[in-house]
Order: C-alpha cells, then structure tokens, then sequence
C-alpha cells in the first residue's frame, strides 16, 4: 500500500508543479501589453531526500526572461523618448499559448496516473476484504 501513497504523492506534486506553470503562463499573457515587463519562467527540480530522489516534483526559482524588450513607437505614450518610442514587454502570445497547451496536458496525464493509482489501491482493498 506505501507504493500506492507514493505514486499518488509523485502524482499530486506533478500537477501541484504545472499549476504553478499555468499560473506564470497566465500572469505572463494577461501582461503582454505592459510596458517594461518581463516574461517569468518557472523550472522543475527533483525532489532530494538524503541525497536521493524521491520523485517528487518542485518548482524552483521564477526567473525572468532576459530577451530583449520590443520598442514600440507611439509618440503619444507617456513613456516615449524624444523619438517616440518606448521598451514594450517580451512576451510572446504564441510561446504562451503552446506552454500554457503542454502545461495542461502534463496536469491532465499526472491526474489520470492519480486516478488509476486511486482505483489500483481500491480494487486491492476490495480484494484483500473478501
């Protein structure tokens, strides 16, 4: 039965970790029109444990996106220099679509995984009584 709570921790830090990408992926979209702003990504590490992996997902450090800001003329923004132009943000819709389409699917695998642990673990009960 402990292999069975494993592989539901293992599981359940899977989609505690894509939750948190999808929820970078969004802040990331809902600010892609910000001036300045800069695009976060978010990476997965191991769990360790006396030296040992346990399986067991984290998300590690935000970090963000160093590429270059777009320049945007727009004379009228209250941001433009003397040339009209001013540093938009570095985020691209596209790259936040199909991160924000795998981070789902990753949640939906882990879920599925924990659903058949979880029936795996009931039929064995369901077994073991009779």
């Amino acid at each position: 039965m402990a292999d069975f709570s494993d592989a539901m921790n293992i599981t359940a830090s899977g989609m505690k970790a894509q939750a948190a990408r999808l929820r970078h992926v969004s802040e990331n979209i809902a600010n892609a029109d910000t001036p300045g702003y800069r695009r976060k990504t978010v990476s997965f590490e191991a769990e360790m444990q006396a030296g040992r992996t346990t399986g067991l997902v984290e998300t590690g450090r935000v970090r963000l996106d160093q590429t270059d800001l777009g320049e945007i003329y727009d004379p009228s923004h209250p941001l433009a220099d003397a040339n009209g132009m001013y540093q938009g943000s570095n985020v691209n819709l596209l790259i936040e679509i199909a991160d924000a389409r795998e981070a789902q699917r990753s949640y939906e695998a882990n879920l599925k995984l924990f659903d058949q642990v979880r029936q795996m673990s009931t039929s064995l009960t369901d077994l073991l009584r009779k």
